[in-house]
């Protein structure tokens, strides 16, 4: 169980301004630059015997993504620029999720029943420099969500990266593959 700081990703919960709590959030107007830290987080845990991790083929349910009220951190010099920038922390957020899904996607497929418990570390290592690479070409181009069209574009994508992924759900099944028959 989470504290009422932590929110777990779901395709309904929308970032608020109000969801920025930490101390350092400021908006004023003397204020001359503006930024963000998103709060956004993919995690990775498991517990569980060598038998129990041979035969685990899906890791959805260890794999969360949330978003942590108590250290995302907004900065600005007006509500209009602050609200800019919770759009792009949403993205952020679903971007975290985005990536998420294709960790999972991507251990699913790699898991062999002799794996190491180590397996999954280069895929993570891998996925995380991808998406903080994308992260930071989306900042840029969009100058941290001011750029509200090029944004939405950009977000749209991501939201459609997602449905493609929808069996990677944290809660979801993915379908086996079926063995060909002889």
């Amino acid at each position: 169980m989470y504290s009422q700081s932590i929110v777990e990703w779901s395709p309904d919960y929308k970032i608020k301004l109000a969801d920025f709590q930490s101390p350092q959030t400021e908006i004023n107007n003397k204020l001359t630059s503006y930024s963000i830290f998103s709060g956004a987080n993919m995690d990775f845990s498991f517990r569980m015997t060598t038998g129990q991790f041979m035969f685990t083929k899906n890791f959805n349910e260890k794999v969360s993504t949330t978003f942590n009220k108590d250290a995302a951190v907004i900065t600005a010099p007006d509500t209009l620029t602050a609200q800019k920038l919770v759009d792009f922390g949403q993205y952020s957020f679903d971007l975290t999720e985005l990536y998420a899904r294709k960790f999972r996607k991507e251990m699913h497929e790699q898991k062999g029943a002799f794996s190491d418990v180590s397996f999954f570390q280069p895929i993570y290592q891998k996925l995380q420099q991808e998406m903080n690479a994308e992260a930071a070409r989306v900042l840029k181009s969009t100058d941290l969500g001011r750029k509200t069209q090029l944004l939405k574009e950009e977000h749209q994508r991501v939201h459609s990266q997602i449905a493609v992924l929808s069996d990677f759900c944290k809660a979801c099944k993915p379908l086996k593959k079926k063995k060909k028959k002889s």
